[in-house]
């Protein structure tokens, strides 16, 4: 086992365990029968873990679906749905870590001091330092579908809001995610849902609508008066 994998297995261990990161690198390393230089080799510190295995989580799922050839015929919003999908499956996985490590950024970011602060802040997509590579990715997956969408028509380029549309699509993906961690149903069917209603409310919303034809009306009308 390389040891950037033997790190990550050993720190999920242990915070399952003990409900808490360790205290210390240097027992953490000793513990785990390496050198502690050998520990930042591959990490800073415990978060750095947490950030990798966050981000490890989105390349997982956008490499899956994007491998499948069927997924390069789908529509834009069938792309994100079948995204969030998989994600979701990829989480279910280590759902006990996801838990922890979700709970844990909550805490954090209620505490005094820190910019993200309860519900409204977490879910307007602040930054998180554990969650940043992740977000980070997930932008540029977006953008390169929102681009598609232009092209497709799916997705209505507009003044001042057109980029915006990636943090909303980010919001949208901690939503989910706060929603599938509250889910109690069975095999999470409600969370399957939240997901198809989220994700067609966004296309429906950033995709071209009656006020946009009026909007183009009004300009013609403005233009030739």
């Amino acid at each position: 086992m390389e040891t950037l994998e033997k790190i990550r297995k050993a720190y999920t261990e242990y915070v399952l365990e003990n409900g808490k990161q360790p205290t210390s690198v240097f027992q953490f390393a000793k513990k785990l029968k390496i050198a502690e230089a050998d520990f930042y080799t591959n990490y800073a510190s415990f978060d750095a873990i947490e950030a990798d295995i966050w981000l490890t989580f989105f390349t997982e799922a956008q490499s899956t679906v994007e491998a499948d050839e069927t997924y390069q015929g789908y529509s834009v919003r069938e792309k994100l749905l079948a995204f969030y999908y998989t994600w979701i499956e990829l989480l279910k996985a280590q759902r006990s870590f996801v838990v922890y490590s979700y709970g844990r950024l909550r805490a954090e970011s209620r505490q005094p001091g820190v910019r993200n602060i309860g519900q409204s802040g977490w879910m307007s997509g602040q930054k998180s330092p554990v969650l940043n590579p992740f977000k980070d990715a997930f932008f540029d997956y977006a953008r390169d579908l929102l681009a598609e969408g232009r092209e497709s028509k799916e997705v209505e380029p507009r003044p001042f809001v057109t980029d915006r549309y990636p943090n909303a699509l980010w919001g949208q993906t901690l939503f989910l995610l706060d929603f599938w961690v509250r889910d109690v149903s069975k095999n999470f069917e409600k969370t399957d849902s939240a997901i198809e209603k989220s994700v067609n409310t966004a296309f429906d919303l950033i995709g071209r609508s009656p006020l946009d034809t009026l909007f183009d009306f009004a300009k013609f009308v403005y233009q030739n008066k």
